[in-house]
């Protein structure tokens, strides 16, 4: 038994039992320090194992539920989910059963239950390999798949869920001029399945690239900006669509009211060799005079579960109001930030239409000097069918299923007049 493989398994029972138990996101735990001791593989590890086990979290508790006479304390049980998910994908029984054993003999809290998870896991490597593949893709949360039930329909969220269960691979954009790894997609981002570790990819070290799903970069693409151009990016962290104005030659100021989240832009600046003014603050209260801005407003982030799927286990939609009340205030302010003649995108990866579409119906009554600009959106790889009624576009993960999906988003172009 790899005493590394055991470590990157203890720390994925943490991480979920941070994420199933105290409502933690993934990136929250990890921005905390969750993995910092372990070396880079183990880190890796870690995060694929806790991934995966979210992923098919339905299907392991099906299996172990045939095993079990009640559900057993929150960690044992998420180290038995964690072990029936390995078994399933083919890891060996006796390294699985062992490290898993092991992690659970050393709690003083739980130790006692040895005897049982070595005893459950076992039962699971003789039947579960066969059972996994003929269960049912697993469903997400009610809390999110009834609203997306009532805004898509049965079919589309199936779709979903298949999206999210495959997981996301990996999205580049490029630089202008440079070159990328990966198969072109349609919108001019390249994918790459199985990518392996980031950093050792070709052109990371130069700069020519960066890590961005497809869809998060098309509200670049329809916001078009042109060099020289003074063009704002609220709530601009991580930096990818900062970096995208950057490389199109606008003076982009991008602003985020999380100074941590912040240092991720600087470091993609300087690998990139790109510039912008990178301005800790508040949204709200942000001032001055811009030809364009880009406004991708804090949501539920639902459309991201693909690449997130412990969103959904740590979130419960309670939030929603508080956030679709924060995005209008966003966009109204926005709005008096821009100058006559000017253009702003208006962006969320949620898959909710009240963060969407029904925000922008509600700025265009607002606004008399708004209008939807539905010529934008004459970009390539953009489908007729995801324009949606008000003339924004909706994006879904189970668009482009046979390429791999891509995140949910919804986009919209609003001109003001001059």
């Amino acid at each position: 038994m790899s005493d590394n493989a055991t470590a990157a398994r203890r720390s994925a029972i943490y991480l979920l039992d941070q994420i199933l138990g105290e409502g933690r996101l993934l990136s929250e735990c990890l921005a905390a320090g969750a993995l910092d001791r372990l070396a880079p593989e183990d880190r890796a590890r870690a995060q694929r194992l806790t991934l995966e086990t979210l992923r098919g979290l339905e299907r392991a508790d099906r299996l172990l539920e045939n095993h079990l006479n009640r559900t057993p304390a929150l960690t044992v049980h998420n180290a038995l989910r964690l072990g029936a998910v390995e078994l399933c994908h083919g890891e060996a029984a006796h390294g699985v059963v062992n490290s898993m054993v092991d992690i659970v003999g050393r709690s003083r809290k739980h130790g006692r239950l040895k005897g049982l998870v070595n005893a459950v896991l076992r039962k699971v490597a003789a039947e579960g390999p066969e059972a996994w593949p003929k269960m049912r893709v697993p469903r997400l949360p009610e809390w999110l798949r009834d609203p997306l039930i009532m805004a898509w329909g049965e079919d589309a969220i199936a779709g979903m869920e298949k999206a999210q269960f495959a997981g996301a691979p990996l999205d580049l954009t490029v630089k202008p001029g440079a070159s990328g790894p990966g198969e072109a997609l349609p919108t001019g981002s390249t994918r790459l399945h199985d990518a392996g570790q980031v950093t050792a990819l070709p052109g990371y070290g130069k700069g020519d690239w960066w890590v961005q799903d497809a869809a998060a970069a098309i509200p670049v693409c329809i916001l078009a900006p042109k060099s020289g151009e003074k063009i704002l990016d609220l709530c601009a962290a991580p930096g990818g669509k900062t970096l995208q104005l950057a490389a199109a030659g606008a003076d982009v100021t991008a602003l985020d009211v999380s100074e941590t989240r912040l240092a991720r832009v600087h470091e993609n600046l300087k690998r990139t060799g790109l510039k912008a003014t990178v301005v800790a603050g508040d949204a709200l209260e942000h001032q001055g005079q811009y030809d364009a801005i880009l406004l991708d407003a804090p949501c539920s982030a639902t459309g991201t579960i693909r690449r997130h799927p412990d969103l959904p286990f740590a979130k419960d939609g309670s939030e929603f109001g508080e956030l679709i009340e924060l995005q209008a205030r966003m966009l109204a302010h926005a709005w008096s930030l821009l100058k006559p003649g000017g253009r702003l995108v208006y962006c969320t990866c949620s898959l909710l239409p009240d963060e969407g579409e029904v925000q922008v119906e509600e700025a265009l009554v607002q606004h008399p000097d708004m209008s939807v600009d539905r010529t934008a959106l004459n970009i390539a790889g953009i489908e007729s069918e995801w324009i949606t009624e008000e003339g924004g576009l909706r994006l879904r993960p189970d668009y482009w299923a046979d390429l791999g999906g891509m995140d949910g988003f919804y986009i919209a172009r609003l001109n003001k007049s001059a």
